[in-house]
């Protein structure tokens, strides 16, 4: 099931920009809506949203089994429930999510199903738990970088220097930053950023 139109933001780049009343006013509306429902757990696609439903909403009356797409994907494959292929010559490289890695300690779910689909995956110098922001984390993505080096820019080519035909991630707004650096970094449009 999904929220639909009761669906808001969890309150994260409101909290992580220093508006902490607008978060908490988002969590604990969230937290009524959810409670409303009987469920097992809550899939999120987002990093942020792992981190805020599962660890900071008990504060607010909110606790939740929240896990990541990625690793609820894994589980499906582990137990029959889905099957998946090999997908054509690719050579995939993943950025690791903050939120995802350094912060909920998830590294092998994302790498074991891009195992399944790629024909290569290579790591970055610096991944897992050495990985480089991308560069939106608390509030950034709003924000312009006004002195030295975009951060999107430096974790781009990063990615680009593995050579690969996609970058992987499993966070929207690394998505976002990877993209916008791709555009800005890769001429020939060869590279995707999934």
């Amino acid at each position: 099931a999904i929220l639909g139109p009761e669906e808001k933001c969890t309150g994260d780049p409101a909290r992580r920009m220093g508006n902490e009343y607008l978060a908490q006013m988002l969590m604990t509306e969230n937290v009524q809506t959810l409670n409303k429902y009987h469920f097992k757990k809550i899939v999120v696609t987002c990093p942020h949203c792992l981190q805020s439903l599962g660890k900071e909403y008990a504060q607010f009356g909110g606790t939740y089994t929240v896990v990541h797409h990625t690793t609820f994907l894994k589980e499906l494959v582990e137990q029959g429930a889905l099957r998946v292929s090999k997908a054509s010559a690719n050579r995939i490289t993943f950025h690791d999510p903050c939120y995802l890695g350094r912060y909920n300690d998830e590294y092998d779910a994302p790498r074991s199903l891009l195992d399944m689909v790629a024909q290569e995956q290579v790591d970055m110098k610096r991944s897992r738990d050495k990985s480089f922001c991308c560069g939106a984390g608390g509030g950034r993505m709003w924000m312009e970088e006004r002195e030295g080096k975009r951060v999107n820019l430096e974790r781009t080519e990063e990615a680009l220097s593995t050579n690969p035909n996609v970058i992987g991630t499993g966070c929207p707004f690394c998505m976002t930053m990877m993209t916008d650096g791709v555009k800005e970094r890769d001429n020939t449009g060869a590279v995707k950023v999934k």
